[in-house]
């Protein structure tokens, strides 16, 4: 690898220490050696294991459970490296926890979004590198380079070889629409929407209409992540009451909180697909989870990025990476150690 800088040197905080080592294989890289944990007072401590004098330095984290802890630990990670005179730093963040805090849409509350991306910022970081982030307009809240990558089409490319006789994609409410409708259009499959309202700051929606027909089709529903699972098992009903003859559920994020995992058990999903931007732990999984590694994509992110190259192909549905870059899916219980 050629580019501004000697070396790539690849970190991982605590949230997602499975997928950092993916990209590591993917790439062909050792992981760089750090110590991040907590003293009995509760205060994060970060050490970093070796010299990134001048490297090129990548810090793998998401933004999960638990989403300050991680947060704070990407924070004190950066600090660190830029106080350690690495040459550029920057964070992988996978899953942009807060994403949904991104505009004052009622009164007297924060836009938490930026915030974060302020922090992330301020603590060293010279761009950012994420995933399907929840609205667009987070973009510009850093004041540094971002490259969002979407992973929506490593979930088209599992359907599409499914080979679903009659797919229709649904949109689970009006502002996911346009990433429903570019699956939609992956899969040459039509677009159905759900218009609900949501219920003030809580975990609850009312679904008011659905708009276009999924009567003897096979559904997939595509959303960005999925959280309590309220909207996506409810969607799914919808579907049903509607006359589909399947229903399956797709998003990037299983972010899997509160009832989600019991909800989903109960559903009339035949299967739900995401991907590993959050670590999915044992306890919440269920033999009709799907999962898709994005390592392949991140990695290939990272290699550009090293060598100045143009990072928006990577997740093209076609391109030169394709061929080198096939699913890595796993179906039903993960395994342990996060391989594909």
């Amino acid at each position: 690898m050629s580019g501004r800088y000697d070396e790539i040197t690849i970190f991982s905080g605590n949230s997602n220490p499975y997928l950092t080592e993916q990209i590591c294989d993917y790439l062909g890289l050792r992981q760089g050696r750090a110590d991040v944990f907590k003293f009995s007072n509760d205060n994060t401590f970060v050490r970093i294991g070796e010299s990134v004098r001048q490297h090129d330095v990548f810090v793998v984290q998401s933004f999960a459970t638990p989403v300050n802890d991680s947060i704070m630990e990407l924070l004190i990670m950066l600090d660190t490296l830029k106080r350690a005179s690495a040459g550029r730093i920057t964070a992988v963040i996978p899953y942009y926890g807060y994403g949904r805090t991104d505009k004052k849409d009622q009164p007297r509350v924060p836009i938490t979004a930026r915030l974060v991306a302020k922090l992330v910022v301020q603590a060293g970081a010279d761009r950012v590198l994420t995933i399907d982030l929840h609205a667009g307009q987070i973009q510009g809240f850093f004041d540094i380079p971002v490259d969002e990558l979407s992973a929506m089409y490593l979930g088209a490319q599992y359907f599409l070889e499914k080979r679903l006789d009659r797919p229709v994609v649904v949109s689970p409410d009006l502002g996911n629409t346009k990433r429903a409708r570019n699956f939609a259009e992956i899969l040459d499959a039509p677009l159905a929407i759900i218009e609900k309202r949501r219920i003030g700051n809580e975990d609850k929606s009312e679904v008011l209409n659905l708009i276009g027909s999924v009567e003897e089709r096979q559904v997939v529903i595509v959303d960005d992540e999925i959280d309590t699972a309220g909207s996506i098992c409810h969607a799914a009903e919808v579907c049903v009451a509607n006359g589909a003859d399947e229903v399956y559920a797709t998003c990037t994020h299983p972010v899997f909180s509160g009832p989600a995992v019991d909800r989903l058990r109960a559903s009339v999903l035949k299967e739900v697909v995401v991907t590993n931007t959050v670590n999915v732990p044992l306890e919440k999984q269920f033999d009709r989870l799907t999962v898709i590694s994005v390592a392949a994509i991140l990695g290939e992110a990272i290699q550009r990025i090293h060598a100045g190259a143009s990072v928006s192909s990577v997740y093209r549905t076609s391109g030169p990476y394709q061929a080198r870059m096939p699913l890595s899916v796993q179906t039903g219980a993960i395994v342990e150690n996060g391989a594909g």
